[in-house]
């Protein structure tokens, strides 16, 4: 962009002169020009830009809000993980321990202690519709998960005290593990690797090399120790309430284990071995109650953590055969 001619009336000739610049002049008043549109321009466009994209301000605050959203989404599959794990821990509560003790299970809506009436979270409709959801949500599920862990407590210490009446019956109620190794094989029906074909398993099948040793899983008096048909050696401890634990296919017995001796809990009855109708060395493990096998896997609770009782559930569900 230049400059304009401009004009003066010179009265002696009469006639209009145009006005002269120099090169400096012409230079100052082009840069002066530009300089003034690029500020106009640049007004302009920072006006735009504020209005469609934001100031810096409230660029960085969405920003930091959409981290916040993030964060939030994080927490939520947390949360949905400590329900389950929750979950799994009530299952296990009234399965293993409250079943073995005979007391009354928690059903599921007991657990959950739901909570009716207005939306108490309506105080987040102030936000928008995607956070709104996920606060809402998140709340919701936070005080559900705080209530079950309170009444899981409460459960805990209904049952300790349970325990501590009932401190009798519970030393002698089959409630450990009788040998080290993990369990192979449940209770139910699985296919016998010997007759070829599904069979009612009364018990459990856990890992024992031949001379694997074997312990009492409540006090109680040897019944039997001797063998029995497709058992091999077997010794069955009557612990007195209507139980009876047996363990078979044992190579040999424990000093002085013979019908009459009277045992405790994690004492030496025998060592494991692979007589009888088997596949392969273990110990085969019942629990009896009232004359009728019942799944010992409910009655490893004494030495055996929810985490464990899971993965031992998870075997047993997962494996149809049999050791025997």
């Amino acid at each position: 962009m230049g400059l304009k001619n401009y004009y003066y009336y010179d009265e002696q000739n009469c006639d209009f002169v145009p006005v002269e610049y120099n090169s400096l002049e012409r230079i100052i008043y082009t840069a002066c020009v530009w300089i003034l549109c690029g500020v106009v321009l640049a007004g302009v466009g920072i006006s735009i830009l504020s209005f469609s994209v934001g100031t810096p301000a409230e660029i960085a605050l969405k920003a930091e809000n959409q981290e916040l959203i993030d964060q939030l989404e994080k927490t939520k599959s947390t949360i949905k993980n400590l329900d389950q794990e929750v979950d799994k821990l009530a299952e296990t509560d009234n399965e293993m321990y409250r079943s073995v003790l005979g007391m009354d299970q928690i059903s599921y809506d007991e657990r959950q202690g739901g909570v009716g009436g207005a939306d108490i979270y309506s105080e987040f409709d102030i936000h928008s519709k995607k956070t709104a959801e996920i606060l809402k949500w998140t709340s919701k599920n936070l005080a559900s998960l705080k209530r079950s862990i309170n009444i899981q407590k409460l459960s805990f210490k209904e049952i300790k005290s349970h325990y501590n009446k009932n401190q009798e019956k519970m030393e002698h109620i089959p409630a450990i593990k009788p040998t080290k190794g993990i369990i192979l094989s449940g209770f139910g029906m699985r296919y016998h690797p010997i007759l070829k074909y599904q069979k009612k398993h009364e018990g459990l099948d856990f890992r024992a090399n031949v001379g694997s040793k074997i312990f009492a899983t409540g006090a109680g008096v040897v019944k039997y120790a001797s063998r029995k048909g497709t058992f091999g050696r077997l010794v069955i401890i009557d612990h007195d309430f209507g139980y009876e634990s047996y363990y078979a296919h044992l190579s040999s017995y424990a000093k002085n284990i013979r019908p009459g001796t009277k045992v405790n809990r994690g004492d030496l009855i025998g060592f494991s071995g692979e007589s009888g109708r088997v596949e392969g060395p273990h110990l085969h493990y019942e629990v009896h109650k009232e004359n009728l096998p019942i799944d010992p896997l409910n009655y490893l609770f004494a030495d055996t953590s929810p985490e464990e009782y899971q993965m031992y559930k998870e075997i047993v569900e997962n494996n149809d055969r049999s050791m025997d």
